[in-house]
């Protein structure tokens, strides 16, 4: 920002005075967030940026005003020329020409009062954001052990909640944060007081509030306790009012509940609801049992099935037999290689029996030996005349004596 102190020692250009202007009206805490209520004039809507142009005007006095493509595509119809608004937003100066302009996020018909129109505004700001998506809502859990209740103490609405509670579901523990439900503290008060029922760590919440008027309720409008409801880490039910009463909140809230009474019932099972789920919980056992254990029959059936085919002693059995059948193929290899091998021996007997010495002096052949020293003689000129010899015949050996060579040998 511009120090005042350049303003009063020297001059300044036009760009500093208008952004000097600019930052002083944006920062000022009732011009930077405020509602104008004026007749519309000159209002338009450029096709092509989608952004609105208008005036608003009361007696001789004129502020300009802008309206943002994105702001105006939330608004149910846009203003026409001569309705009397309420418009919010801030103002600023635009520098380019140097006009003081209101920069509006809203404009609604000046006849639903002040308090609805920026009851709107903040809701199409929250939707906006993505608060009250209904993708985020999470489910009640079935049977919560803690639940807690943030409300006004010693409210009509917490004793008509506790003695629900312990009606439908006595076994629950209920933690009770106490806070302002209305006043100017009240938002604060509620604020304060969801942060610590959220470190109680409970799994449900329960933010309630008896009947009123808008104004008793208004606290529930509060943005920041719509935005402490958007931060719980657990489920939150909002019963705030009676049923034709809606707050901010209650679109926040996973659910709401159109009284405290009703948020009581919504968060607890009823005694005999939980008796039926435990004898279906029951029945869904007992048929899951029984067919495990039929499954798991019928595995062991097969198993001793499986074992009884494969049971030592048979396999003992079957492997005797085998043993059984390889010796006597082994038998039979072998009396088949002793009777080969006979009738060869018997072969080699006779070739033996044919060339023995024995069968050649059974045919009229003889053996000659010298007697003194037994070498066998193949020619006459082996023995002297006078050698004494012994010839062996086919039944025995007679003793010899060697005569005089024949006449053919001596020639």
């Amino acid at each position: 920002m511009v120090h005042v102190a350049l303003i009063m020692h020297q001059a300044l250009s036009v760009s500093e005075v208008s952004t000097y202007l600019r930052e002083l009206l944006e920062s000022h805490p009732l011009l930077g967030d405020l509602w104008v209520q004026g007749e519309v004039s000159e209002f338009k809507r450029y096709a092509a940026s989608g952004h609105c142009y208008f005036s608003l005007k009361d007696g001789e006095a004129l502020l300009r005003g802008v309206m943002w493509k994105s702001h105006a595509a939330r608004l149910a119809a846009l203003p026409r020329p001569g309705d009397v608004v309420l418009a919010h937003g801030y103002l600023s100066i635009y520098p380019q020409r140097g006009d003081l302009q209101l920069y509006a996020d809203t404009v609604l018909p000046a006849g639903v009062g002040l308090l609805y129109a920026q009851f709107e505004e903040l809701k199409a700001r929250l939707e906006a954001e993505g608060l009250f998506s209904l993708e985020r809502k999470r489910p009640l859990p079935t049977l919560p052990r803690r639940i807690g209740i943030v409300t006004g103490r010693q409210s009509a609405a917490l004793q008509d909640m506790l003695a629900i509670l312990a009606r439908r579901c006595p076994l629950v523990e209920v933690v009770v944060v106490p806070c302002q439900v209305q006043g100017d503290r009240a938002p604060d008060s509620i604020v304060e007081a969801l942060y610590r029922v959220y470190e109680a760590e409970v799994d449900l919440v329960l933010l309630a509030r008896g009947g009123g008027s808008i104004e008793d309720l208004w606290a529930f409008n509060d943005e920041a306790v719509a935005r402490a409801v958007f931060a719980s880490p657990v489920p939150i039910v909002t019963g705030v009012g009676h049923e034709t009463d809606t707050t901010i909140v209650d679109f926040v809230a996973d659910m709401r509940a159109p009284t405290p009474s009703a948020a009581a019932e919504l968060a607890t099972p009823e005694l005999a609801d939980l008796a039926a789920l435990v004898a279906e919980a029951r029945a869904r056992l007992d048929s899951a049992a029984t067919s495990a254990l039929a499954t798991r029959r019928a595995l062991v059936n097969e198993a001793a099935r499986s074992v009884a085919l494969r049971a030592p002693l048979r396999q003992i059995g079957r492997d005797r037999q085998q043993i059984d059948d390889l010796l006597r193929r082994i038998e039979r290899a072998f009396s088949r290689d002793a009777e080969l091998r006979r009738v060869a021996l018997s072969g080699l007997g006779a070739r033996l029996a044919t060339l023995s010495p024995q069968a050649t002096l059974a045919r009229g052949y003889a053996v000659v030996r010298r007697a003194t020293d037994g070498v066998v003689l193949t020619s006459p000129t082996q023995a002297r005349p006078g050698t004494r010899l012994q010839i062996t015949l086919r039944d025995g050996t007679l003793d010899a004596e060697a005569a005089a060579p024949a006449p053919e040998e001596r020639r």
